[in-house]
């Protein structure tokens, strides 16, 4: 993907979910049933990087551990911070955290991934993540598990040079204004680019309509 147009649309990411924030917000105001068996993976006192925090809802879940939440959305930041002003969350980019190397035993992203766009950047992203976590900390992501049925429909567009996207690449709709950008994820791709950035997969599957991913950067076990 060309450079710039992997700007544009994350740009255009960042101002789609500050216009939609209280909406967005609204519709998750608690932890889907589907997500609460990743809370398996914290240890009290842990210092936990929510990573695209959102509202910051996944606190819900996470019990007796020294929380930091980060998103690039101004406005869902402040709700965050109204909601649970117990937390620290401060506005933040996933590509560039603001956290010193080895700062975190544990890091969740929920549904952020497949917002960004272009392989060099989702690279970054696992990097970026990878340089702030610990030595055997775990770093716990998921993204959507999309219909190719979609996909499908973009990927023509693509084979008639009617998209600058990516194949793989679509856009879903919020409500009938605002554009989402996704990139849809095979769990073969997903771990494939998690390898490439130097982690290493301690576990797989399906949560619902989610992909997910457990990640380490040292231990060379295989699949539990």
């Amino acid at each position: 993907m060309d450079k710039n147009y992997a700007q544009y649309l994350l740009d255009q990411t960042k101002e789609n979910y500050n216009r939609i924030s209280q909406e967005f917000s609204n519709t998750r105001s608690f932890v889907w049933k589907e997500l609460e068996p990743l809370a398996k993976y914290i240890t009290k006192g842990d210092k936990l990087l929510d990573l695209g925090c959102g509202n910051g809802r996944m606190l819900q879940i996470f019990k007796d551990i020294e929380y930091y939440g980060i998103d690039n959305s101004k406005n869902l930041i402040e709700i965050a911070k109204e909601k649970y002003p117990e937390a620290d969350f401060q506005e933040g980019d996933v590509l560039n955290i603001p956290f010193p190397e080895s700062s975190f035993d544990k890091i969740y992203s929920i549904a952020v991934l497949h917002h960004i766009p272009s392989k060099e950047l989702r690279i970054r992203f696992f990097k970026e993540a990878k340089r702030v976590l610990k030595p055997n900390g775990f770093f716990i992501l998921t993204v959507w598990n999309i219909s190719f049925k979609l996909v499908f429909k973009y990927a023509l567009l693509k084979m008639f040079g009617k998209t600058k996207l990516d194949f793989k690449d679509v856009f879903i709709p919020w409500g009938n204004v605002y554009q989402r950008y996704i990139h849809c994820f095979t769990v073969k791709e997903l771990e494939k680019t998690a390898k490439e950035s130097g982690f290493n997969i301690k576990e797989k599957g399906f949560l619902g309509k989610n992909i997910y991913l457990i990640l380490d950067k040292k231990s060379k076990m295989g699949y539990r």
